[in-house]
């Protein structure tokens, strides 16, 4: 086959014209917003406890705006009008606790540590290249019900370790690497799941419990937070 034939059978992408909108690629921000919404109708009864895992491991795998919108199709709170831009999600006031709203820790040739009481973000990326990175959720504040730790290790390590009475999943892999996650199903349905994502290439990642440690106020905090949202709602 000549060169010009060749040419004939690739696709002129000028000639597609612009992506369908369910057809765009997916934001972290929107991933977050469908995973709010889930949360708000296990709250409402209208998902099982599975339900609502299954629906937000999907969100969080979900490469476009039209994957997205499946897991949420059937929810009368996707259907809604509102105002174009949300506003941003209550939390409770901060104090003297730091807030990470997207943490990053980084590793490159050096050792990285996160832990002590501090408030966490929906999202930290953790980066080991070479080096070591520890991120310790066991005395966190959760503000957000989903949390979700991108980490990378290549020729270095991550290690997680959160509260026992969380629910943790593991939704990445190795490349000659080790990535290894131990479920945890947490007893309360709306208790915090982490979710540790990402890749272990010559290195490896690794996510457990801590023995011992336990977050007792997260369904307080949990139902503060809902009935802060629903005032703030309310009086808009």
């Amino acid at each position: 086959m000549d060169l010009q034939k060749q040419d004939l059978q690739k696709p002129d992408l000028r000639q597609q014209g612009a992506p369908a909108a369910s057809e765009l690629r997916a934001s972290d921000a929107e991933r977050d917003r469908m995973a709010d919404l889930l949360h708000d109708a296990l709250a409402e009864g209208r998902l099982t406890a599975d339900e609502h895992a299954e629906r937000v491991e999907g969100v969080l795998r979900a490469k476009t705006v039209g994957e997205l919108e499946v897991f949420v199709r059937d929810l009368p709170a996707a259907h809604r009008q509102g105002p174009a831009h949300a506003p941003a999600p209550w939390r409770p006031t901060a104090g003297a606790i730091p807030i990470d709203p997207d943490d990053n820790v980084v590793a490159v040739f050096s050792g990285a540590v996160r832990k002590g009481r501090r408030r966490t973000g929906r999202r930290i990326h953790a980066y080991a290249i070479f080096g070591s990175v520890e991120i310790d959720l066991s005395e966190a504040l959760f503000d957000h019900q989903q949390v979700v730790v991108k980490s990378f290790a290549i020729f270095g390590s991550v290690d997680i370790r959160v509260p026992e009475n969380v629910s943790l999943r593991g939704m990445g892999g190795g490349v000659l690497g080790s990535f290894e996650v131990a479920t945890l199903d947490s007893d309360e349905p709306e208790a915090p799941i982490v979710y540790v994502d990402g890749w272990a290439v010559l290195g490896s990642v690794e996510a457990r419990p801590k023995r011992g440690k336990t977050v007792a106020d997260i369904l307080d905090r949990v139902r503060r937070k809902a009935d802060g949202g629903l005032r703030k709602h309310l009086g808009h």
